[in-house]
């Protein structure tokens, strides 16, 4: 009877599924792809239609678009003839994310994961803090009618009931580049969202020498960096056990960071306490901001942070480490967490 009760459970959410489609998407054309997340883990229609939903891990969302592109180049060296080459180059495209079918943002990014890339925004913008906010998540083919050629890079959020849906005045309708995530913003006072995580009384302790290795572990994650050279990248780490939870890469650092936090929320680890974030080039404000959200306790970054970044991780209690680099590095906040040797 249980296994029966189960079934039930999930045709009814396939009924539901197919329905938001049409609502949102103008049909349930082959090229839409659904991310269903109901009591059995999402329901995956269209393209991933075949494959049993029952096996997919919560949060699943499929690497979809073209990550890297290739295109000739004439490759100069001084005092050699020039030389025709083919260069592999990261893909740059515009996604455009939207709440109930109304548009929300625009963001230059790496295909992939975008489903991650949109539950990580939320959670900056304060609007979600767990799993069970976000009831579903589609890839519309063209300017939200199913009939056109899906090129995944519009994709709808369905809430859940209860979760506060930002008004026409708040919805950020402005292009994020690639290069700063929070561009459109009016002032710095609508950044400084109050995180719904606390990280203040975090008592988790690290070691410095544990911090340094971080930099090596990100870079090695980084497939697609081999490649084009042209992504920067977010990984996070338990720092109880060592472990690599996740590593992302994307054209923009903010986006990258964004698909990290999505990961977690959608695997429902947020927050995320004991854990460090690593990322590959310099902590933004933007980018404490997003740790703050998450409830991060430690930020490692290979460069250097900016002024802003350095009052808002002493304001919120995160401990940032800059220019970790080899065995050396700089703690701008919160050094109470950091020692030079393994603790007893």
């Amino acid at each position: 009877m249980g296994d029966l009760s189960g079934d039930i459970e999930q045709l009814v959410d396939r009924h539901l599924a197919r329905v938001e489609v049409e609502r949102l998407c103008g049909g349930t054309d082959p090229h839409v792809e659904f991310n269903f997340f109901g009591g059995h883990g999402p329901i995956m229609l269209g393209r991933s239609a075949a494959v049993d939903p029952a096996h997919r891990p919560r949060g699943y969302g499929r690497a979809v678009g073209r990550i890297t592109t290739r295109r000739p180049v004439e490759r100069i060296t001084a005092d050699q003839p020039a030389q025709r080459h083919i260069d592999t180059l990261a893909v740059e495209e515009p996604l455009e994310v939207r709440i109930g079918g109304t548009p929300f943002v625009v963001t230059m990014r790496t295909p992939g994961h975008d489903v991650e890339l949109a539950a990580g925004f939320l959670v900056s913008e304060g609007i979600v803090a767990s799993t069970d906010q976000i009831v579903a998540a589609i890839h519309c083919g063209g300017p939200g009618v199913g009939g056109e050629e899906n090129t995944y890079n519009v994709l709808d959020v369905t809430l859940a009931p209860g979760v506060r849906v930002p008004t026409a005045d708040e919805a950020r309708r402005f292009w994020t580049t690639s290069s700063c995530g929070v561009c459109g913003k009016s002032s710095i006072e609508t950044i400084e969202t109050t995180s719904h995580f606390g990280v203040t009384s975090e008592d988790v302790r690290i070691t410095s020498d544990w911090i340094s290795t971080l930099p090596d572990r990100l870079r090695a994650g980084q497939d697609v960096f081999d490649k084009t050279g042209g992504l920067h990248a977010a990984a996070l780490f338990d720092a109880q056990t060592d472990e690599l939870l996740v590593v992302r890469e994307d054209v923009g650092r903010h986006n990258a960071v964004d698909k990290v936090v999505g990961w977690a929320l959608l695997q429902g680890r947020l927050p995320l306490r004991r854990t460090a974030l690593q990322v590959s080039g310099r902590a933004s404000f933007e980018l404490t901001q997003k740790a703050a959200m998450a409830g991060v306790p430690v930020l490692s970054a290979v460069s250097a942070p900016s002024s802003l970044a350095v009052e808002l991780a002493e304001s919120v209690g995160i401990t940032l480490a800059g220019f970790v680099r080899g065995r050396s590095m700089n703690i701008y906040s919160h050094p109470h967490r950091v020692t030079t040797e393994a603790p007893s």
